[in-house]
């Protein structure tokens, strides 16, 4: 039994039977192979395979949009029925935060740098999971901690240069007496 492989210009398919091949949609224009072929050739000018594109083969069913008879969209939606006309394609993923957050964390405020990032792991899988709401609601909340830790960490660093300058004016002070 022969064994066809067929191509798309880029990678090769197969091998599949005559009976296989009749599901892959090739065209008549699609590259096709056979142990004892010399070189790839159309398929239409295959004799077996010209069968496969006559008006007389039934091609396979298409299988029925489960989504079409409903009216519902693949994507979970919010029960919030502004969300209405939620699409991943169309709406864009909020910010993050996540790297600001990270770095809040990494170089000043531990606590809120980490309240930042466990908000910030929630918008991409709250907007792909199509609670768009939920994922704006996941970045505001990052923004929040991030922007506390870091306004946190500024005066923090300014009450420490501070000190360090009272703690040297002062020893210079005390030197003298």
């Amino acid at each position: 039994m022969k064994k066809y492989f067929y191509t798309d210009g880029y990678t090769n398919f197969g091998p599949f039977t005559l009976e296989e091949l009749k599901y892959k949609n090739i065209t008549p224009e699609t590259n096709v192979w056979y142990e004892g072929m010399g070189d790839w050739r159309k398929a239409s000018e295959v004799p077996e395979l010209a069968a496969l594109f006559s008006s007389n083969i039934a091609s396979p069913p298409n299988p029925p949009n489960p989504f079409q008879a409903t009216g519902q969209s693949p994507f979970n939606q919010s029960a919030d029925p502004q969300n209405k006309a939620y699409d991943p394609f169309l709406n864009t993923v909020p910010k993050t935060w996540l790297v600001e957050s990270i770095l809040v964390t990494i170089l000043c405020c531990l606590p809120f740098g980490i309240a930042g990032i466990i908000n910030a792991a929630k918008v991409e899988s709250r907007f792909y999971a199509g609670d768009l709401q939920g994922a704006q609601r996941a970045s505001d909340e990052a923004k929040k901690w991030t922007k506390i830790g870091f306004i946190v960490s500024i005066v923090m660093t300014v009450l420490y240069v501070l000190l360090m300058i009272l703690g040297v004016v002062g020893s210079i002070f005390n030197y003298g007496n």
